[in-house]
């Protein structure tokens, strides 16, 4: 699994059972190592929190943890929908913990943050969707940890304006909802998604707090054009998202939908040349580029809070 410093994802598909496809060999990232990542690791285990960077599997765990960031999974590790892109597990989850959101704002103070990542499973059991648990987040993070911006990537909440407002009510910074895909793909990518909730959830944050950033993610190799990709593009900067983030599809296991297509590092160049020039206020594009990659920097470039 570990050659010369550096994990081989193809080697981690072949122990899975799965004849190894060839990869690119722009797709492999550092092995997670460090003081730092393993004082993290075990932060997370004893305060019995999640991370989306281990439950989803991410690339860029190791740079991530080793430079003393994380992206906070919430509400449980059971997701109420089946997205064949994603490895976390699926079934109906435990009842909400009310103790979470005071456990997550002390990691985050033990951490020092200066940028706070929140995401969750889906909550469709619930009209909420868990929105309130959002809020409850945002607001003890602000009194534990004075300065520290919030960026929460949140469920559409079926489109619900009025879960929405509960999440916006606590003005996040950043409020993220990824798109994922292209339209007409996303019966097949994440069956109980609808392209428009992502439109609602994004364009009514704007609409309730015009303040806010607003920020969204595709992945490709899905089988996608990328004409496609660049129609999403503009559909999202109709809704007034500010922050776009493109990452290629990598398969978590054999279970999950293929690998349609690996795109070179001159496709994201061009994604991201053409995003700024539909206006988008930051676009990070790369084969291993996640949600949250550079969050923090997006937020102190962009925030009216740090700007002097």
């Amino acid at each position: 699994m570990v050659s010369g410093g550096r994990i081989i994802i193809e080697d981690r598909i072949e122990s899975l059972g799965q004849e190894p496809q060839r990869r690119p060999s722009w797709i492999k990232v550092r092995a997670p190592t460090g003081e730092t990542y393993k004082w993290l690791r075990e932060m997370m285990r004893t305060k019995a929190l999640r991370t989306v960077c281990e439950q989803a599997m991410c690339p860029n765990i190791g740079e991530c943890w080793g430079s003393g960031t994380a992206t906070f999974l919430m509400m449980g590790e059971i997701c109420t929908r089946s997205c064949g892109f994603c490895d976390i597990k699926t079934g109906r989850p435990e009842p909400l913990d009310w103790l979470e959101p005071e456990r997550v704002a002390r990691a985050v103070k033990a951490m020092k943050l200066r940028h706070a990542v929140i995401t969750s499973v889906n909550r469709d059991q619930r009209a909420d969707g868990g929105a309130p648990i959002f809020a409850m987040v945002i607001r003890r993070i602000r009194e534990l940890q004075t300065g520290c911006s919030v960026e929460v990537l949140i469920p559409d909440f079926k489109g619900s304006i009025e879960a929405l407002k509960i999440v916006m009510d606590a003005r996040p910074e950043i409020l993220n909802h990824n798109v994922e895909t292209v339209p007409r793909l996303f019966r097949k990518v994440q069956p109980q998604d609808r392209y428009e909730w992502a439109r609602d959830t994004l364009s009514n944050a704007k609409a309730l707090d015009h303040d806010v950033l607003t920020k969204s993610g595709i992945m490709v190799g899905l089988g996608e054009t990328m004409e496609e990709v660049k129609s999403v593009m503009r559909d999202l900067r109709d809704w007034r998202v500010d922050i776009l983030t493109i990452g290629q599809y990598l398969q978590p296991s054999k279970k999950h939908l293929p690998i349609e297509q690996y795109y070179t590092p001159e496709d994201f160049d061009e994604f991201r040349r053409y995003g700024l020039e539909i206006g988008f206020r930051w676009v990070e594009s790369g084969p291993l580029v996640r949600s949250s990659y550079h969050a923090e920097k997006q937020v102190l470039a962009l925030s009216e809070l740090y700007r002097e």
